[in-house]
C-alpha cells in the first residue's frame, strides 16, 4: 500500500493486486460492495489516515478507481465545510467505484520503451502518448481492445512497471514528449 496526501483534505491510497490479494478481497468483491469490502476500506482508510496524520470526521467520500492488471487508487476527500454538533465526530462514507480506460506504465530508460513498442507494433496501432516526469518516461496506452488487452499489459509489464502516479499529475507537471499515436512515432524514427 503506497499513500500520498495530495490536500489538506484529499489523501490517495495506491493497492497493488498482491495487496488485494494479500488482504483476502478480490475485484469482484469489490464491484459486489459486500460488508467485507467497507470494512477493508473503512480499516485501510483509518490506518493511511493515522500514518498521514489527516483527521478522519465528518463527511468523508472515497473514489475508487480500478487499474486493470495495476491495482487500485482510493482517493479519500474529507468534507472540511462540515460542522460538527455537540461535540461528537460522527463518519459518513460514501464510496463511488470507477475503471480506468487507460494503461499507464513507467520505464527508467527510454530504450525500454522503444524495445516495448516494437513488440508491440505486432498488435495494431495503438493510440498512446508518451511523457516525461521527474527523469522517467511514461507511456499512455488508451482504447486497448478487449482481445488485446492482457497482451499489451503482459507486454507493458516486462520493460517496465504500472504507474502508481494518476494521469492528471503527469499532465499537469510533466512535460508531453509525444502528444499521439507515440508507438508509431518511435517505431519510425528507431526501428
Amino acid at each position: 500500500m503506497k499513500l500520498e496526501r495530495l490536500t489538506n483534505n484529499k489523501i490517495k491510497i495506491f493497492l497493488t493486486l498482491d495487496d488485494l490479494i494479500d488482504r483476502g478481497i478480490t475485484k469482484e468483491d469489490i464491484l459486489g460492495n459486500s460488508l467485507k469490502v467497507h470494512k477493508l476500506f473503512q480499516d485501510m482508510v483509518e490506518e493511511a489516515c493515522e500514518e498521514l496524520s489527516f483527521k478522519m470526521s465528518g463527511s468523508i467520500a472515497i473514489e475508487i478507481f480500478s487499474l486493470p492488471a495495476q491495482g487500485l487508487i482510493i482517493i479519500v476527500t474529507k468534507d472540511e465545510e462540515e460542522l460538527l454538533t455537540d461535540e461528537e465526530e460522527f463518519l459518513d462514507l460514501q464510496v463511488k467505484i470507477d475503471d480506468f480506460p487507460h494503461i499507464l506504465y513507467v520505464f527508467n530508460d527510454f530504450e525500454d520503451i522503444v524495445q516495448l513498442c516494437r513488440r508491440l507494433s505486432f498488435q495494431g496501432l495503438l493510440n498512446s502518448t508518451l511523457y516525461h516526469f521527474e527523469g522517467r518516461y511514461y507511456l499512455l496506452i488508451e482504447n486497448v481492445k478487449d482481445t488485446t488487452y492482457d497482451t499489451v499489459i503482459s507486454l507493458a509489464a516486462e520493460y517496465g512497471h504500472a504507474s502508481t502516479l494518476t494521469l492528471s499529475r503527469i499532465n499537469e507537471y510533466g512535460t508531453c514528449i509525444i502528444e499521439s499515436e507515440a508507438i508509431h512515432v518511435l517505431l519510425t524514427h528507431f526501428s
